[in-house]
């Protein structure tokens, strides 16, 4: 902290007697934007363990096919475990039988830890 001249203490003083009050609080100082905050917050509700939703169809139908790709599509990613939506039974099957492969052919398409497991449910 600067040490204040005696310029700058009658200065003030002056000014506070001309206002008849103190100088007024910086209403900015303890203003933040959530931009600057978004992070935390996310981090907190353990929201930044995903993926972008784009990014990760794109690495489903990359992996599978166009075929599959259109008889499945990747409906959420919570605590390392990727949920696959499938329109009929027998494809879920069929997805079950492949779950190790899968697996690590979707990491390796991901190139991160993100995705630890799969889970396949009809709908």
């Amino acid at each position: 902290m600067r040490k204040r001249s005696a310029h700058d203490l009658i200065r003030n003083k002056v000014l506070r007697e001309w206002r008849g009050m103190d100088e007024p609080l910086n209403l900015n100082a303890n203003v933040h934007r959530a931009g600057d905050m978004i992070g935390e917050i996310m981090r907190l509700a353990g929201l930044t363990e995903g993926m972008e939703e784009g990014r990760l169809r794109e690495i489903w139908s990359a992996v599978m096919g166009d075929f599959v790709a259109k008889c499945s599509e990747p409906v959420s990613l919570k605590r390392g475990c990727l949920t696959i939506r499938v329109t009929q039974p027998a494809m879920r099957f069929h997805l079950e039988q492949m779950r190790g492969s899968l697996l690590d052919q979707i990491q390796k398409a991901a190139a991160n830890n993100k995705i630890q497991s799969l889970r396949f449910a009809v709908g």
